[in-house]
């Protein structure tokens, strides 16, 4: 029996998703399942790794039987994964020491703040390409030694392995430990220069290299499982993003694209140029494919599509997401509201970990219509001000902005995000281009497809959405929204 499909396991923030692409790249089945989420301290956030480890196995299964294919029919695993959110496990038992700490978790804001202090920013930003932020797994790994008893002799000794969310999955699937170049690249454990773990960095964060992975291309062979039946071979690893900016085919140095997911984040693709940036972007590891890297220039905004949730789960103002367009369009605007969704301090280009969320502009006329459009236009805007930056450090226009994830569905949001921008935005016909990314890395790497041409020619456009804007007009809504960062940072 042939081998026509790829299977993806897209492992995100609030839920995992599995998807199995065929040979001409089109979705067969896909399945999903949300998973909770803990909050043990304000700005705190955290995950049961055997949670995500169970709803991950069970949406595999659910979309191989959902496609009505047998698992001899699967070609390759690929892996795409929620990044710096970090897990430490049992070498032996493969059980995890303490919940995961995800991304968005603050707890580590404090000693971040001391290797500032230090002097240390420019080393790390030099090696790195990353700001010294909570949002980082390396301080992560530290807090979890520091934290649960015992663990930091156990990790000396061998005992414990640590790992994103790629290698915990890879582990559970493979028994191998390992992760790939993009996935290390957001540690501020790993020089992205020259591709290996850093021991100044690490002694700076105190953690032993005994509990490190070993790191590999991007798409490849990282093991062999037989979960599903017979074996079948995992061949990419890639950072939730980095697999996005794959997944739309943006294999060329200056594509763009906007993931609109639990946060939004854009990436630019630099080519084998290592871009350092002077307006607060982080430089990345895209992916290792080929025996080159592709380096890339990022913006992370922290709250994106989770100020949707915020609505539907806190508020109770909507019952889902889909809700938000219906009740944004009851409004022509947001009637001078605006929302900066700061839950969790804001991310690129104002790394302020202290501050917290505002509403700003309200009035005796402000209803619920206008704050859920003011929420839902905060994506864009906290999009507009990281794409502005980048255009900043590349000193030139970007023309396009590709986007995806599940808030791409939204046309009000998109029309938004292109009248802030002034830029055409241009949606593909599959917006799961994180799970697809993942699965055209894998598929390379077995065979599936023969070059990053072929995939070019399979990824669709859906709607380009163009700016309607005047230049006035959106001038004097980028002000006000300045405005209203100005009151929300921790330092005014």
């Amino acid at each position: 029996m042939g081998k026509r499909y790829v299977l993806a396991l897209d492992q995100g923030t609030t839920s995992s998703r599995s998807i199995l692409v065929d040979e001409e790249g089109q979705i067969r089945s896909s399945a999903g399942r949300e998973f909770p989420q803990h909050y043990p301290k304000p700005g705190w956030v955290e995950h049961d790794p055997e949670a995500i480890w169970r709803s991950q196995i069970e949406t595999a299964r659910a979309a191989i039987v959902k496609a009505k294919i047998t698992a001899d029919e699967i070609a390759a695993i690929g892996i795409a994964n929620q990044r710096e959110t970090t897990i430490v496990w049992d070498r032996a038992t493969g059980q995890p020491i303490h919940n995961a700490i995800v991304w968005q978790c603050r707890r580590t804001a404090e000693f971040c703040d001391s290797l500032k202090a230090q002097g240390l920013s420019e080393e790390f930003r030099e090696k790195t390409g990353l700001v010294i932020d909570a949002y980082f797994s390396g301080t992560k790994a530290r807090w979890l030694l520091d934290h649960v008893d015992g663990a930091r002799a156990r990790a000396t000794r061998g005992e414990l392995c640590f790992g994103t969310i790629d290698s915990w999955l890879l582990y559970r699937l493979t028994g191998c430990h390992a992760t790939d170049y993009s996935n290390a690249s957001r540690t501020l454990m790993f020089d992205i220069g020259s591709l290996r773990w850093d021991d100044t960095l690490l002694s700076y964060l105190d953690v032993p290299r005994e509990i490190l992975p070993e790191v590999l291309p991007t798409s490849g062979h990282f093991g062999t499982t037989s979960l599903f039946g017979p074996d079948i071979p995992v061949m990419a690893l890639c950072g939730d993003q980095q697999s996005a900016l794959f997944g739309q085919a943006a294999f060329t140095a200056g594509e763009c694209k906007n993931t609109y997911g639990t946060g939004c984040f854009v990436l630019m693709n630099t080519g084998d140029r290592l871009v350092r940036s002077d307006n607060g972007l982080l430089t990345t590891i895209a992916w290792g494919l080929d025996d080159k890297v592709t380096y890339a220039l990022e913006g992370s905004v922290f709250i994106g599509g989770a100020v949707v949730q915020w609505l539907r789960d806190e508020l109770g103002w909507i019952t889902s997401a889909g809700e938000s367009e219906s009740i944004a369009s009851q409004v022509t605007d947001s009637g001078g509201v605006y929302v900066v969704p700061a839950f969790v301090g804001l991310g690129a280009p104002y790394w302020d970990m202290h501050a917290r969320g505002t509403i700003t502009g309200l009035t005796r006329g402000s209803g619920r219509a206008h704050i859920v459009r003011a929420a839902l236009e905060s994506i864009s805007f906290q999009s507009s001000d990281v794409i502005h930056a980048m255009e900043q450090d590349l000193r030139e226009t970007i023309p396009s902005l590709k986007v995806d994830g599940g808030a791409s569905t939204n046309g009000l949001l998109m029309q938004h995000q292109a009248d802030v921008l002034g830029i055409p935005v241009v949606r593909g016909k599959i917006t799961e281009t994180t799970a697809l990314g993942a699965a055209f890395l894998a598929g390379l790497a077995v065979g599936v497809w023969k070059s990053q041409e072929e995939l070019r020619g399979i990824c669709k456009l859906d709607r380009e959405f163009a700016p309607a804007w005047s230049e006035s007009a959106r001038e004097s809504a980028l002000s006000a929204w300045r405005n209203a960062i100005q009151r929300t940072l921790s330092g005014t």
